[in-house]
Order: C-alpha cells, then sequence, then structure tokens
C-alpha cells in the first residue's frame, strides 16, 4: 500500500494558503504531520487532486459556525390566510384587505379563501368578482402567485409581495 501512496503525486497547499507546488503523497502526509495538522483533499476531481494541510477540527468548527449564521439570517416566508364569504360587505371586505396589506408587508404570502355556504356553490362567479375586487384593492402591493381555483367549497388565490413594492 505505500507503494501506491507514494506514486500518487497531489496538489499542495500550506495552512496559510500558499501553493507549495505538485509533490508525492507520501511527501503531502509527512509535511502535514510535521506541522502537526491534517491533510485534507479539498479538489478531487483536479488532476492532479489539491490537498490543503488544515487543522481538521477547526476547519468543521468554522463550517458549522457558518452553518447557524446562515440559518441565523435566513427568513421563513409564512403562508397567512383571510377568510371570505360570498355575502360580504364592502366595509368588511376593507377590514380583511387592510390584514392581507399589513401581512404582505411584512414579507409574507396570503391565502385568500372564499367560503361558499349551502348553494352559493353553484355561482362561484360571483366568488371569482370578489377575488378580482380582491385584487384590484391589493395591485399596489400584490401581485397573484396562483390564480382562483375552486377546491371543494373554497375558491383560493395566493398573492405575493411585488418586487417594487418595498422600495
Amino acid at each position: 500500500m505505500n507503494r501506491e501512496i507514494s506514486a500518487q503525486t497531489v496538489r499542495l497547499v500550506d495552512a496559510d494558503g500558499s501553493q507549495l507546488g505538485v509533490v508525492s503523497l507520501r511527501e503531502a502526509l509527512d509535511r502535514a504531520e510535521e506541522a502537526n495538522l491534517d491533510l485534507a483533499e479539498i479538489a478531487p476531481t483536479a488532476q492532479p487532486p489539491v490537498v490543503k494541510i488544515l487543522d481538521w477540527g477547526k476547519y468543521r468548527y468554522e463550517q458549522t459556525k457558518q452553518l447557524q449564521k446562515n440559518r441565523k439570517n435566513q427568513k421563513q416566508v409564512e403562508v397567512k390566510q383571510v377568510r371570505l364569504g360570498l355575502k360580504i360587505g364592502q366595509h368588511d371586505l376593507d377590514v380583511k384587505l387592510n390584514r392581507a396589506r399589513k401581512f404582505l408587508e411584512e414579507g409574507h404570502k396570503v391565502k385568500i379563501s372564499l367560503l361558499f355556504r349551502g348553494r352559493e356553490i353553484s355561482r362561484p362567479q360571483l366568488g371569482r368578482e370578489i377575488l378580482d375586487r380582491v385584487m384590484e384593492q391589493l395591485s399596489d402591493v400584490a401581485v397573484q402567485e396562483q390564480a382562483p381555483t375552486l377546491s371543494g367549497r373554497d375558491l383560493n388565490m395566493i398573492l405575493g409581495m411585488k418586487k417594487d413594492a418595498k422600495a
């Protein structure tokens, strides 16, 4: 096995990032051992493969910290729901739309659900008219991400924040 290792050549990078050139794998392992550090393969598909002398524990710790930092900076987008009825009055609709506008400005998506009760299901065009009014009133801050779809007794539409609305 030692013959196989010594026959391979690798491009060696020092712990400080300087290029040490193309050396045998045995020599790279010896240099890492001299420095009391580990030898890690950075680019295995390169010709010859690239290896780096580094402290493996410190490297893994830094990677974990970076992942935690990235997760902390991520923002989860929630889908908030606003429920309407077919016989909703204009004032009630305005109150619901103000709430939807607030959700959109906070960066959430909004699902507008219009519930049909009883025989109202036979008049889906009336529900679409209400959703068209909703879209018209929210058009300054919202963009329609999903067209109104009828699922069971609900007519649903999903709205998202316009890209230029925050500016």
